[in-house]
């Protein structure tokens, strides 16, 4: 039997798949790209190790002499976790206008160089992190689920990048736009995976179907009406059932009651959480 947030999960994907059916949908949201305003060092490295450092569960990620010298060590026993570091060489070439020979610099491949974050360290303290981007993760709903499943929540700078949000199986989600919409997904992704469900492997069509969709279902259900971007939404499946040769109906249809089960797992848990001791 149907419980009452898998009932009322499945009466908002209706409405939803109804404007899909009828073409009655806003345009999609323009991303809204995270900018850190923290001066500390992580906030110069490429979106890609700012994503690393994001899902390791930190906004501020060194390198262990980095540590050293803001008068902070990092705690006995941590573990690094590894960023990219590009390999750069020098050429010189001929201009074939003037004739002089000029030096440039080329990357011609990558390392990795073990950091710690700020978490793993103990010393002198550092100046508070950005407080617009912290009053923001602040106010996200449902982080309280997220935290509960031992998740956690942190941003980095997404402009540049082709990763608007990732989620880290059991570990993180991380975020690089201010659009719920994104967070939405990544948390559906989360629940879903809480059930057992996220099987497959990479950006699949199923489970990429289950977070857009439920992510709107579930702002929705939430009286974010705006955020939940339908239109954005529509294009999103439409994007993966392509890759698949189906219809962006069919798609919503085949993983409606897995859907419909991860959005009612989160309002469950929301609801369990603001239960009394």
């Amino acid at each position: 039997m149907a419980t009452k947030y898998q009932r009322k999960a499945a009466d908002a994907a209706n409405k939803i798949m109804e404007a899909f059916k009828t073409g009655d949908l806003p345009k999609a949201l323009a991303p809204v790209f995270i900018h850190r305003a923290d001066d500390i060092p992580c906030r110069a490295w490429s979106w890609n190790n700012q994503l690393l450092a994001a899902l390791a569960g930190t906004s501020d990620a060194r390198g262990y002499r980095q540590w050293q010298t803001v008068g902070r060590s990092v705690k006995k026993g941590e573990k690094a976790f590894p960023i990219l570091v590009p390999l750069k060489g020098k050429r010189k070439a001929t201009d074939p206008e003037t004739g002089e020979e000029r030096e440039s610099c080329f990357i011609y491949g990558f390392s990795s160089a073990p950091v710690f974050g700020v978490e793993q360290t103990e010393g002198d303290p550092l100046p508070p992190p950005d407080p617009a981007v912290m009053a923001w993760l602040d106010s996200l709903p449902l982080r309280e689920v997220a935290e509960s499943w031992g998740l956690t929540v942190d941003t980095f700078n997404g402009a540049g990048g082709n990763i608007a949000g990732k989620y880290r199986r059991g570990e993180s989600i991380a975020l690089g736009v201010e659009n719920l919409a994104t967070w939405a997904h990544e948390l559906l992704h989360a629940a879903d995976d809480k059930l057992g469900h996220l099987l497959e492997v990479g950006q699949h069509w199923r489970s990429e179907t289950v977070a857009e969709l439920g992510g709107a279902i579930l702002l929705e259900m939430l009286g974010h009406d705006v955020a939940s971007d339908r239109g954005g939404c529509w294009d999103y499946v439409n994007r993966y059932a392509e890759t698949v040769k189906i219809e962006p109906m069919t798609a919503c249809q085949r993983v409606l009651k897995r859907t419909c089960d991860a959005v009612a797992l989160i309002l469950d848990t929301a609801e369990a959480l603001r239960q009394p001791a």
